[in-house]
């Protein structure tokens, strides 16, 4: 008889990946199925990363590196964040890791003591709540409407601080929302932090792609406080087209930069040492397919945007980031006689052949996921089966 450890029983699987392998089985059934659910560009890597990584393997650079990442990669992404937002660290600052996720994961295991509390807002990427719980600590949520653009206000903030209070994750531009704040929407949030002496844990994996006349701000850039109390978690996935290369990196204080480094060197020797090479010449080669893959993802915002609006049912806000929209669709659930939007979700697979993400994953239950990383032709298929399908079922 196996009894499994305490700290996995409460958790949640990954509801992304549960409806992308669904879908990846009734592909395999010869189903033709368009699935808007894994976040991942649909971009090979760029052909001169590709090159690099071939070439340290030519080399022999197939051995093993500091577990913190290879010292010219730590550079590499000294010199990214000196460019892009004027932000200074040096090598002890910096871990680079198994790809973001990973990296807030040991984050959150060298930072928590049973019963630390971490603040997430609400919708909030599917991962965070778990790994704190992971960490033995406690996730504290706080919701942000539609009203407020799904973003944290200042006062909801110091509302939800306690003495037990760790940290706060500020996910811009977000998944799900694709939302970013503002520099004041920071400044704001950030004077709440320094009141209450809480960190900041800033994921900005998604910071190239943004559309309009929105800019990113780092909360680290504010003041010399908040850099200090932030950690910058980033890495090549989104902004690169190297979702499977697995290399991410924390930005921060060397004590704790120190400690995830440690723990690293215990549980992965090292990040993979060819993705890594691959990451010095993302970071340091040319940099215009990053701005490629940005213009068509925006491209395709603007040619679905309209279709998704048209839907009956779909309340939706337009994004200013990332490749995510999350339309409001409990009246599209409801007036289709579905009980929940889960089971609305269901029968867009089952029946439209569609595969999106239940806002449940994400603690937005009224809403879907959908994620325009995927051809165009696909997306404006996807969007009249889901029309048609809303449409052919809407009973007043």
């Amino acid at each position: 008889m196996i009894n499994l450890a305490d700290r996995v029983q409460t958790l949640t699987p990954s509801t992304t990946l549960a409806i992308t392998a669904k879908a990846n089985e009734l592909k395999a059934q010869g189903v033709d199925i368009i699935g808007l659910g894994a976040g991942e560009p649909d971009y090979n890597t760029p052909e001169n990363i590709l090159q690099a990584a071939y070439q340290s393997m030519k080399e022999g650079k197939t051995k093993y590196t500091p577990a913190g990442g290879l010292p010219a990669l730590k550079e590499a992404v000294i010199n990214k964040l000196q460019r892009d937002q004027n932000l200074s660290y040096e090598p002890k600052e910096i871990m680079v890791g198994i790809g973001a996720k990973h990296v807030l994961y040991t984050l959150f295991q060298v930072l928590l003591n049973e019963g630390d509390e971490v603040i997430i807002p609400i919708p909030y990427w599917v991962s965070y709540p778990e790994q704190v719980k992971l960490a033995q600590g406690v996730p504290v949520y706080i919701e942000a409407t539609a009203s407020q653009a799904y973003k944290i206000s200042a006062q909801q903030l110091r509302e939800a601080i306690t003495d037990r209070t760790k940290a706060v994750i500020i996910n811009s531009p977000s998944n799900p929302t694709g939302m970013i704040y503002t520099k004041e929407e920071l400044v704001e949030l950030a004077e709440v932090c320094r009141e209450s002496d809480i960190l900041i844990i800033s994921d900005e994996i998604y910071e190239k792609l943004i559309y309009g006349d929105t800019v990113h701000t780092s909360i680290a850039t504010l003041s010399e406080d908040a850099k200090n109390r932030t950690i910058v978690i980033n890495g090549v996935s989104k902004s690169h087209s190297m979702t499977g290369w697995r290399i991410g990196y924390a930005a921060g204080d060397s004590l704790l930069i120190k400690a995830m480094t440690d723990l690293a060197s215990h549980s992965t020797s090292n990040p993979t040492t060819t993705s890594q090479y691959a990451a010095i010449e993302a970071y340091n080669g040319p940099q215009d397919t990053v701005e490629e893959m940005r213009q068509a993802f925006e491209s395709r915002l603007e040619a679905v945007f309209p279709k998704l609006e048209a839907i009956p049912g779909f309340k939706v806000i337009r994004p200013q980031g990332a490749f995510y929209l999350l339309p409001d669709v409990s009246e599209a659930a409801h007036k289709t006689g579905y009980a929940s939007v889960d089971d609305f979700v269901t029968g867009l697979l089952t029946e439209a052949n569609v595969a999106v993400i239940p806002g449940s994953g994400f603690g937005a239950h009224d809403t879907i996921r959908l994620s325009y990383a995927t051809s165009l032709e696909s997306l404006t298929e996807a969007v009249e089966r889901i029309h048609q399908f809303v449409s052919s079922k809407w009973k007043d």
